[in-house]
């Protein structure tokens, strides 16, 4: 055989070497091939789950988690770090809130003002942080009566109504402001109070702990609806699970955070149940007369602000009730 240029033989390894190339980028093909199946798969799997749970509870599990955590590190950072950060967090969510319930109710044909609405909603932010209970009382008739007179100066205009209808919309414009603004504004009292953002912080995680226990053991157990004409998806095994993850909240909470006897954790965690669950029927009620699956969707995976706060409202107001008598 002729030896190549130079003297040297020629190369019989060069067509072997080439061939493993090749093959090597074809098992790799085939395994980035069989990797992206997978992936595939398991996305088209977890869709499924999503899907089922979704149809089931009515939320979208992975969003309503993500955006739970950030509101949650919100408040968390507010009480912990500086407490006077608290207003700003209550002041956008209380603003936010009355918006879109406002807006909610004027799709149903009320004509309650969006924009004085949401004014005298921020004006107990403040009020009840340094005016205490006298300030968020007077600030609160004030802005029923700053909606109402505006209501009442609308009707003069080009767009007449009749009375009963304008005696609806007045109504429903205070409605807007004893149910938000005055319920969240008993979170700012209590925050306000020397020590009262850990019964804030208290409260805020009890009834997460209603929520998600009522969630878990409702999506796991629930058979016997509890409320079908109001909220069909909640079941009495829910609420037992979410008695359950109330009471060992509320005392966990009570003897570690509160430094209360554990018996003042038990009264803690059934008042958070308690106000919690009527808290999410009463909204309930409110959607199911307004035809609507969720105030709003500014928050994927769990519908409109009121959708989050429905059980804190009634909550706070329990909340400030038990430190008055446990911890004043």
């Amino acid at each position: 055989m002729t030896d190549a240029p130079g003297g040297h033989p020629p190369d019989k390894t060069r067509r072997p070497r080439i061939f493993r190339r090749e093959e090597f980028e074809a098992r790799a093909q085939a395994t980035r091939r069989e990797i992206l199946a997978q992936l595939d798969a398991t996305r088209a799997q977890i869709d499924a789950t999503n899907t089922k749970i979704e149809a089931r509870t009515g939320r979208n599990l992975p969003l309503a988690i993500l955006i739970g955590l950030g509101l949650g590190l919100a408040m968390l950072f507010s009480l912990i770090v500086i407490k006077e950060l608290f207003m700003i967090v209550a002041a956008v969510l209380i603003a936010f809130t009355a918006f879109e319930l406002a807006s909610a109710l004027r799709s149903a044909g009320r004509d309650v003002p969006r924009i004085p609405t949401v004014v005298a909603g921020l004006a107990t932010v403040p009020a009840a942080f340094y005016l205490g209970d006298g300030g968020k009382w007077l600030v609160t008739l004030a802005g029923i009566l700053l909606v109402v007179l505006w209501s009442l100066v609308e009707a003069l205009g080009p767009r007449r109504r009749s009375l009963r209808a304008l005696l609806k919309d007045a109504t429903a414009g205070a409605f807007i402001q004893v149910y938000v603004p005055f319920l969240a504004a008993f979170s700012v009292l209590l925050t306000a109070k020397d020590g009262g953002q850990w019964w804030t912080l208290a409260f805020i995680v009890t009834v997460v702990s209603v929520d998600t226990g009522a969630y878990a053991t409702g999506l796991l157990l629930g058979k016997h609806p509890m409320a079908p004409r109001i909220s069909p998806k909640k079941t009495w095994e829910g609420f037992g699970g979410s008695v359950a993850a109330s009471l060992i909240a509320g005392v966990a909470l009570a003897v570690f955070m509160l430094h209360q006897p554990w018996w003042v954790g038990v009264v803690f965690g059934a008042t958070m149940v308690l106000t919690a669950t009527v808290g999410d029927l009463m909204e309930s009620l409110i959607k199911r007369d307004l035809g609507v699956k969720d105030i709003s969707t500014w928050l994927p995976g769990h519908g409109g602000f009121l959708d989050r706060l429905d059980s804190i409202l009634p909550s706070a107001a329990g909340a400030y009730a038990l430190f008055l008598i446990f911890g004043g």
